[in-house]
């Protein structure tokens, strides 16, 4: 299933940078990205990190499958949006969206009063994400009955939905995947996860509020998510140096992406200004953070999916081929990203080369390097 689902978020992105240069219009186009690619995927990651930082069992078959159903709303998303399908397939979307969070965040509670002792912390971020993910799909229905209210609406679900659902969720599992990928241990992570989730969520909310209402509500909540990020920073630079962190493609992608937030939340500060468009703002985001973010994070854990169990020498070899070039490719995101901000369109090209320096040897690894029947790791997902 998670194999699954990182091939079908990489397939998304390629489909939404196909988008752009067709000159799609923006809101289907970045919906490829974030409602087709990255949200099923995040739930995926979700099911999949809840049970080791509880320390619970598995998750039944239809928590499993959940992931499934979000997909189908998510590629309906942009479908809608383009007038290829019919209005009401958005509140159908929308509707699926919605009653998936709050399944998830139900199962969530569950597994965290099931724990023996006390749950990870990292584990309370993904219910603050998907409460953020909630709050701004039940919003759709409302813009498109009342096309008045459209414009705030829009404002208001496009942040909670980017640094709410999609921020949070990476800013809980950052702290634990990095030291992770390094083969380290980060002996204050769990404090800053327990300290830093209520600033972060607040800052999520009040940027969002701030988008749709004034800037005198998003700078203290940009500040405050800053705060976050700046914490996890220097603690990484404490523990491990940026030297280490460069020194391997998963860990470069994710200080990229990390590093990438940081720089879109003072441009998003630029934004509020009104020194900024706003879309050109979204297309930032996705080069500099989300993009970084989901290949770091596929560099690690998709050899993990592939192969499960213990190491392997097959798990080694696709991590060997998916960490390769990883510098490379975090710079260019990075740089892509930033370049972006400022109205630089020929940055596409940059964010193109990057994405495909990983998405070709993802499947060279997984439609061409096919476990044999007699490797101890060719067990399905």
């Amino acid at each position: 299933m998670l194999v699954y689902l990182g091939i079908c978020a990489l397939l998304a992105f390629l489909a939404a940078l196909s988008a752009v240069v067709s000159a799609v219009p923006p809101a289907p186009t970045f919906h490829l990205a974030f409602a087709a690619g990255a949200m099923p995927l995040i739930f995926g990651a979700i099911i999949h990190f809840v049970p080791v930082l509880t320390r619970t069992g598995m998750p039944a078959r239809p928590i499993h499958y959940l992931p499934i159903p979000v997909q189908l709303a998510g590629i309906t998303t942009p479908l809608g949006l383009a007038g290829t399908l019919p209005a009401w397939s958005l509140h159908v979307a929308a509707t699926v969206v919605v009653l998936a969070a709050l399944l998830l965040i139900s199962w969530i509670s569950r597994r965290l009063r099931a724990t023996l002792g006390g749950p990870h912390p990292g584990a309370r971020w993904y219910g603050a994400a998907l409460l953020c993910l909630f709050f701004a799909v039940s919003l759709v229905p409302v813009w498109l009955a009342k096309p008045e209210l459209r414009t705030a609406l829009r404002l208001f679900h496009l942040h909670l939905n980017t640094l709410g659902f999609i921020g949070l969720a990476a800013l809980g599992t950052l702290p634990v995947l990095l030291p992770s990928a390094l083969g380290k241990l980060d002996l204050g992570a769990a404090d800053r996860l327990r300290r830093d989730l209520l600033p972060a969520t607040v800052g999520a909310l009040l940027v969002a509020a701030g988008a749709s209402s004034g800037p005198w509500l998003a700078l203290p909540g940009a500040l405050l998510l800053l705060w976050v990020v700046g914490r996890n920073l220097l603690a990484w630079y404490r523990s491990f140096g940026f030297t280490a962190i460069v020194g391997t493609g998963a860990t470069a992608a994710l200080l990229a992406a990390t590093l990438g937030l940081a720089l879109l939340l003072l441009l998003g500060m630029a934004h509020g200004a009104g020194l900024l468009p706003a879309r050109l703002s979204i297309a930032g985001f996705v080069a500099a953070f989300l993009l970084p973010l989901v290949t770091g994070t596929l560099s690690q854990l998709l050899p993990v999916w592939r192969y499960p169990g213990n190491d392997s020498p097959q798990r080694l070899a696709l991590r060997q081929r998916l960490t390769q070039n990883g510098r490379l490719r975090a710079v260019l995101f990075l740089v892509g990203g930033v370049l972006l901000a400022f109205d630089n369109l020929a940055a596409w090209l940059l964010v193109v080369v990057a994405l495909a320096l990983f998405v070709v040897p993802v499947f060279v690894a997984i439609w061409l390097d096919r476990p044999r029947g007699n490797d101890d790791n060719s067990r399905p997902i």
